[in-house]
């Protein structure tokens, strides 16, 4: 068995049987039914006749509530939990690349993907990519990002307003 120290830093400081120190619990069943407050060695002898282990729940309640359960099960469905807890994120945020040199047909199928983002409750980065030369007419291709927000349909609005960074321009728009 490993030391108690070492066995709570590995489980995220999850208690259970010998590491209890409450001298009263409140115990849960193996199947979630209440056997209300039960001293220490009550709840350890109940849980022993099940073949299974008494876990601490819940340390900061008054008294601790604790159930009858398998420790290895308890201790997956724990990070399970947390798996899915870390895989839930608000809405994602998307980015379109353009350029001012950039055809009218091709801006065109850019502003329909940007549209569909919006559509989902994305956040949009537009991005205007500036390379070489272009980066000395800043104003004609601030020009070009405002004209091109301009033909969006979708209602948006700016939060971020257009400003030099990365490659050239970008901008940050989100759904009203």
């Amino acid at each position: 068995m490993l030391p108690i120290w070492n066995r709570n830093n590995k489980t995220g400081g999850i208690k259970s049987n010998d590491e209890i120190t409450a001298p009263r619990l409140r115990v849960l069943g193996e199947t979630g039914e209440n056997l209300g407050v039960l001293n220490l060695e009550e709840a350890k002898r109940r849980a022993q006749e099940a073949g299974l282990d008494l876990v601490v729940v819940t340390e900061s309640a008054n008294p601790p509530v604790a159930k009858i359960v398998s420790y290895d099960k308890f201790r997956y469905q724990k990070e399970k939990e947390l798996k899915k807890q870390k895989q839930q994120k608000g809405p994602e945020s998307k980015r379109i690349q353009i350029s001012p040199r950039e055809a009218e047909h091709d801006l065109s199928f850019k502003l329909k993907k940007l549209e569909e983002f919006l559509g989902a409750g994305h956040k949009v980065e537009i991005q205007m990519t500036l390379r070489g030369r272009e980066k000395g007419m800043r104003d004609y291709a601030k020009g070009k990002l405002e004209d091109f927000l301009k033909k969006v349909e979708a209602p948006f609005r700016q939060t971020q307003p257009i400003s030099p960074g990365g490659r050239g321009l970008t901008t940050q728009i989100e759904p009203k």
